[in-house]
Formats: C-alpha cells, sequence, structure tokens
C-alpha cells in the first residue's frame, strides 16, 4: 500500500483489517508476507470479536476505560490457544452496547470450549441469562451483604424469591415503562447545529429540555463527542464559566433557558486516602460542628477544626491522619498497614475522647450512611446530605471509606447526592455518563427515581447510557451510529422509545423493540 507506518497504525481495527487483508504481494514476495499478515489479521479478527473494533491502533492504553483494557486483553487471551486457564473478569460489558455485548458473550464462550473455565463478576441481564452457573451474594450491600443467597443456573435463580437478582431474572420484578411520558415541547429545546467533533458528521440535534434524554448509541459511535465534548463545553462557556475549548459546531440555540450546567462523571472525587463521601458533600463539616458543641469539647476549647484528620493538633502525630503507616519493599509495591499509635483511627487520644452520645468522631466515620442516618436524625442539615447518598443506593458506604477505593460508579453517585441536597432554580442542565456502571437492576431503579425526581423540579437530565432498562424509561432518545468509529457519528434516529423502535437503522432501537414488547 501507499501508507507509512504512522497512518496504519492511526486506523481503527476494522480499517486496519481491511486494509492488510486488501495487500497484494507478487509470487516471489507473498512467500514471506502471507504468514505475517496471516498472524496481523487474526490477530485484528480476535478484536473486532470482543466489540473493540471501533478503537484505533495508537490508542493509548491509559486512555482506555476498565472494560475497554479487560477486552483487549480477552482477545490476547482467545488468540493464545491455552486450555485449561481461569479468566477472571469484573464487569467486562461495561461501556457496551447491546451490540457488542452479544458478541463479547460469544467469546467468552468462545474461551470456555475451548477448555477454559471463565468466571465472571457482572451486573448485565444478558450475561446472567447466557451463563451455565449463577452465584447471588447479597442480600443487600456492605455489613447487609456477604452471604451466598443462590446458587445454580439463572432459571434455578429465578424460582428463589430470597434472591432479588432472581425476581428480577423471572419478571416478578422489573423496572416499568412510564404509561407516560412527558410532553416535548419544540419550543423549549437546546438545538445544536453542525456538530462535526472527532466523528461527528456536521449533525443537527436538538435536546429537549424539562426531559429526561438518553444518547445512546454503539461503542464509539460519538456520544461522548456530542455531550461531554460538543455541548457541555459550549454551554459552560456561554454561561460564563472556565471550559475547553468545544469541538467545531455552527451554532447553539436555545441556551438562554439553563442557568447551569452540572457535569457528573465517573472521575475520582478525591487522590488522597483524606478525601472520603463526607469531606466531598460538606457532611463532615456539620458533624464536626455537632462534636465542637458537645461539653466536653467546650471545657478543653476545642473547635471544629480540631475533629479534622487535616489539621496537625487533632490528628495522630505517628501517622499524620492517614490512618496508616507505609512500609517501603525494595522490589516491590509499598505496603500499607494500620497506624500503631492510633489503630486506624486517625486521630490524637485526647481529640478520641471527646464522644456525642458515646461515639467518637472515629466511630462516626466508621458508620454505614444507614447508621448515620438515624444516629443524626435530630440534625436536619446532616440527616438532608445523609437522604441524598441513601436516595442514590449509597446505604451501605462508610463515612470514612477513602475515595481511592471508591468505584467510579460510586464516585458518579457521590457527586449526584451532593447535587441533590442543593437548591435549584429547576433551570439546571445535568449531564451524566453511563451513570448505572456497577449497578444491580434494584440500583438502576434507585437511580431513575432520582433522575426523575430531579426532571419533575423542571430540570433536564441528559444521559449517556446502553442500559435498556434507563432507556426504556426517557422521553426523549438520540440514537448515533450506525457503527463505531469512521462509520459513526450521524444522526440515526431521534425521537421517544417508541418512535427510535420504528427506525430500521437503529441498533438500539432493534433491541429496544423486543424490550417494550416484552412489557
Amino acid at each position: 500500500g501507499d501508507e507509512n507506518i504512522q497512518q496504519i497504525t492511526a486506523m481503527t481495527v476494522g480499517q486496519a483489517s481491511e486494509f492488510i487483508a486488501g495487500l497484494q504481494f507478487d509470487e516471489e514476495q507473498r512467500l514471506i508476507a502471507d504468514p505475517i499478515t496471516g498472524e496481523i489479521l487474526q490477530r485484528l479478527k480476535f478484536l473486532e470479536k470482543v466489540g473493540a473494533d471501533y478503537l484505533s491502533l495508537d490508542r493509548s492504553a491509559d486512555t482506555l476505560s476498565g472494560g475497554e483494557l479487560q477486552r483487549v486483553r480477552l482477545a490476547t487471551s482467545i488468540g493464545s490457544g491455552l486450555v485449561g486457564v481461569c479468566y477472571v473478569l469484573d464487569e467486562p460489558s461495561i461501556g457496551l452496547h447491546y451490540r457488542d455485548n452479544d458478541r463479547l458473550i460469544a467469546s467468552l464462550r468462545d474461551l470456555q470450549q475451548q477448555g477454559n473455565t471463565v468466571l465472571v463478576v457482572e451486573h448485565d441481564e444478558a450475561m446472567m441469562r447466557t451463563a451455565d452457573h449463577l452465584i447471588d451474594i447479597g442480600p443487600g450491600a456492605g455489613a447487609q451483604g456477604g452471604r451466598v443467597v443462590a446458587v445454580g443456573k439463572p432459571a434455578e435463580i429465578g424460582q428463589q424469591p430470597e434472591s432479588l437478582t432472581g425476581q428480577y431474572l423471572s419478571g416478578a420484578r422489573s423496572i416499568p415503562v412510564p404509561s407516560c411520558r412527558r410532553e416535548v415541547v419544540k419550543s423549549r429545546t437546546l438545538q445544536l447545529q453542525g456538530a462535526s467533533t472527532n466523528n461527528l458528521k456536521n449533525i443537527d440535534v436538538q435536546f429537549p429540555l424539562g426531559c429526561l434524554t438518553c444518547v445512546t448509541g454503539v461503542s464509539g459511535s460519538g456520544k461522548s463527542s456530542l455531550v461531554n465534548e460538543t455541548l457541555a463545553r459550549a454551554l459552560l462557556r456561554r454561561l460564563g464559566q472556565v471550559a475547553q475549548r468545544p469541538g467545531p459546531f455552527v451554532s447553539l440555540r436555545g441556551a438562554a433557558a439553563v442557568d447551569k450546567v452540572v457535569q457528573i462523571d465517573q472521575s475520582p472525587i478525591g487522590r488522597t486516602a483524606r478525601s472520603n463521601a463526607a469531606t466531598y458533600t460538606g457532611l463532615f463539616d456539620e458533624v464536626r460542628k455537632v462534636f465542637a458543641s458537645t461539653r466536653e469539647a467546650k471545657q478543653r476549647g476545642y473547635s471544629a477544626s480540631r475533629f479534622s484528620f487535616n489539621v496537625k493538633s487533632g490528628r495522630c502525630p505517628e501517622c499524620e491522619g492517614h490512618g496508616l503507616q507505609r512500609i517501603e519493599m525494595n522490589f516491590l509495591p509499598d505496603l500499607f498497614v494500620p497506624c500503631s499509635q492510633c489503630k486506624g483511627a486517625r486521630y490524637s487520644y485526647s481529640t478520641l475522647q471527646v464522644r456525642y452520645r458515646d461515639h467518637s468522631i472515629a466511630d462516626v466515620l466508621a458508620m454505614s450512611v444507614d447508621v448515620a442516618r438515624e444516629f443524626f436524625e435530630s440534625f436536619s442539615n446532616i440527616r438532608r446530605l445523609l437522604d441524598g447518598l441513601h436516595e442514590v443506593g449509597l446505604g451501605y458506604l462508610p463515612l470514612g471509606q477513602p475515595s481511592p477505593s471508591l468505584s467510579g460508579g460510586e464516585a458518579q453517585r457521590i457527586k449526584l447526592a451532593s447535587q441533590l441536597s442543593r437548591v435549584d432554580s429547576g433551570k439546571t442542565l445535568y449531564l451524566l455518563d453511563e451513570p448505572t456502571t456497577g449497578l444491580h437492576f434494584e440500583d438502576v431503579q434507585r437511580l431513575l427515581n432520582v433522575l426523575n425526581s430531579l426532571v419533575d423540579r423542571g430540570n433536564t437530565v441528559i444521559v449517556i447510557e446502553h442500559n435498556l432498562d434507563v432507556i426504556q424509561v426517557a422521553d426523549w432518545i438520540i440514537d448515533l451510529g450506525p457503527e463505531g468509529g469512521d462509520q459513526g457519528g450521524k444522526l440515526v434516529a431521534a425521537g421517544s422509545p417508541e418512535e427510535v423502535c420504528r427506525v430500521a437503522e437503529s441498533w438500539t432501537g432493534k433491541y429496544l423493540k423486543s424490550r417494550l414488547q416484552l412489557n
């Protein structure tokens, strides 16, 4: 071909496969080239098989999502031809459209049929129904979980009433399709015209205001390019806020009807052990005020700052408020052990002597959200913040759990909870990127209740999502595609879920159609 190595590596997996397959060699060159091109094509085929055909070959590994990285590793495993291996995957379906998810399931089945064992931690319904054996852990989360609730084939799990997962698999419980959707008023829309960021094909898109909108499409179809890199940045700049330069577009109309933009993504809420859900939401400030108001604290002259593990006067002098001590290991990762002086409590002995209702500040940080709701029920400010965390399904979460140990889904829900406790104007636009990542059916239902409550207050919610339980509840769907990469970036369908189902070119409509008929 006429391409150099930089041009070839800039191709997507699908494009590279076509390019290599189309190369022509004379008889003498073929003796050398055929084994090489055959091996390259085989490896590209494995990547296509796991739904990674939209990734460019030169894509940096640190820019891949957790699901994408697992699927690339999975492609390597399929090509290795090993037998007798136990493969363990943690939610490999993250970020996958149902079309691509079918490919992933087929790849996992191939691995199993080669003589291997495949163990998957997963919430995806299609993956569960395809499994040979299910192990359901619960019944709740946190301290209320940790037990094996049910074991068996998917059909057997569905017959066990004590299994919440089984109830959803059997149809005894389900996320209902709304009997009446919110009316979309054409005069109240955000109109983004001529969007051409990355692979977007100069598309014109309307986002209804005062509605729950889902942006859908196969992996790599341009969803993030449209919402995160174009719409969000353009709106933030229009509102006078600091934002990166938006992707190219012609015009944006209707922005005057929005006075605030809240982006809720899965980035960490903090990168050090000093950050946690209590500090991020402002809950910890209120808790420290409670301890500072006790008789013991007043007698000792302690202010609220004394009860912060970031302040030298109140924290443990040995670990400096971390609760852990680092042991350096030569040629191995550092080892972290509980502090020998405070035993992981983070505070000095004198600070821990101040107690409220027979609990120290360290005891409060060890409480789960649900326990803390009862403990602080007489404090309206604290209860309001805790109620927000409970509503998004984080009742099991310890208040002091360090943010680096939180999953992306947990971090996103903490951000959402912090917004629930604030007073909004009814003209706020909320943007969420795959908020159902890592969520069970029951948690998805709770999340939908929260999102609908935001819309009922007059706000607008736009969600990038693959989960059909969320898509079927939306008032409006914007479906991009039809494929990923260069073959995507077009507006395939826009309308209510029922209208999208009638568009033959829409992969989302195809899978949604069976779901709506089922319900």
